[in-house]
């Protein structure tokens, strides 16, 4: 007879079928065993050797596998395809062995689903346990032992009514707690910078000091106003002249088409109402999608425009003014466009100010 162990009853049953008479497959519901919570379950000092206790409600059905476990020719371990699953393989093969019961042949095999090609296929493939995933569960299992009787009991002191302190909410809480111990110690330092507004051809720019005293200059270089007030002078008392001019190509793309959303951030800025601005938005499925002309401005401005009210206003900025409050009420679009050397750029929006 060959034993085959997975951890659902029902999946059992299932298996059995699909197996034949020469099988006989048992269910362990589930974990069979773990950490007994008492001090000493876990000994880092000893190389983290750990304890392990047999479930009290697992007695009765784990006697049922070792019994079983005596007549049997194979073991089959079909647990399933999961860390756990892996580590429930581990310590029923475990409390085997110290039983003395552990057939002679010991097999691992793995299906993702309850069929019979499946599962008879998976028989044929039978491999051993895979050591990297179980040594993973006892990691984890160690620390959330180690964290839970090491730091429980002082949160539940601190925090009356807490509940336990856990291996992942604690290493989160130690690294907040370290960067705020940072921001209580950072002490803030007095830095000036000396920027001279230059022109040259009828341009302007800003620049800013960064060699002074034939020393490159720190952000920090300048920590008081005496020190600023000197280099000020110095600047306002020199001669400057340009040495090199950099070119660099500029690539600038434009701003993506409307939708819903960001039509109606842009229209938040405007004098238009909540309710209108999201009514305009979804009363015409056509306008779901919005060309956003390039040059018009992130606060609904174009440098050079005109507004057209969508009835043909022959005066545009007199028509969409005068129009405004009949258009929000009717979700009339105006139509914004946007003139320059070589074409028209246009796009309709909907419910916003006329412009002159």
């Amino acid at each position: 007879m060959q034993l085959v162990i997975v951890e659902s009853p029902a999946k059992a049953k299932t298996i059995e079928k699909y197996l034949g008479k020469d099988f006989k497959v048992l269910a362990s519901y589930g974990h069979v065993r773990d950490l007994p919570p008492k001090d000493g379950s876990v000994r880092p000092d000893e190389g983290f050797a750990m304890d392990w206790e047999l479930y009290r409600d697992k007695q009765k059905r784990f006697k049922e596998i070792s019994d079983a476990s005596k007549r049997a020719t194979r073991l089959v371990l079909a647990t399933d395809p999961d860390r756990e699953g892996e580590a429930i393989s581990w310590h029923v093969q475990e409390l085997l062995r110290k039983r003395k019961t552990l057939p002679e042949k010991v097999d691992r095999v793995t299906f993702n689903a309850i069929t019979k090609q499946a599962v008879t296929e998976a028989m044929k493939a039978p491999r051993e346990l895979d050591q990297p995933l179980i040594d993973a569960y006892l990691a984890r299992r160690a620390l959330d032992y180690l964290y839970g009787f090491t730091l429980s009991p002082v949160l539940w002191r601190r925090l009356p009514g807490a509940k336990s302190a856990g291996r992942v909410q604690s290493v989160a809480l130690r690294l907040i707690v370290g960067r705020e111990i940072e921001i209580e110690h950072f002490r803030a330092d007095e830095y000036w910078s000396v920027i001279a507004k230059l022109q040259q051809d009828g341009s302007e720019f800003d620049a800013r000091l960064v060699k002074y005293d034939g020393k490159k200059l720190d952000k920090l270089t300048l920590g008081d106003e005496a020190s600023a007030m000197a280099a000020k002078a110095a600047v306002e008392a020199g001669n400057f002249t340009i040495e090199e001019i950099e070119t660099k190509p500029f690539k600038r793309n434009p701003a993506p088409p409307f939708t819903t959303s960001t039509l109606q951030q842009e229209a938040a800025h405007l004098p238009v109402e909540g309710q209108e601005r999201a009514g305009s938005a979804r009363s015409n499925p056509a306008d779901r999608f919005l060309a956003r002309p390039r040059g018009f401005g992130r606060r609904g401005q174009a440098l050079r425009s005109r507004v057209q009210a969508r009835d043909g206003q022959p005066d545009g900025g007199r028509a969409a003014r005068a129009h405004h409050g009949h258009a929000a009420r009717s979700h009339r679009p105006a139509r914004i466009a946007r003139h320059r050397p070589g074409g028209e750029i246009s796009g309709l929006l909907r419910g916003l100010p006329g412009r002159p």
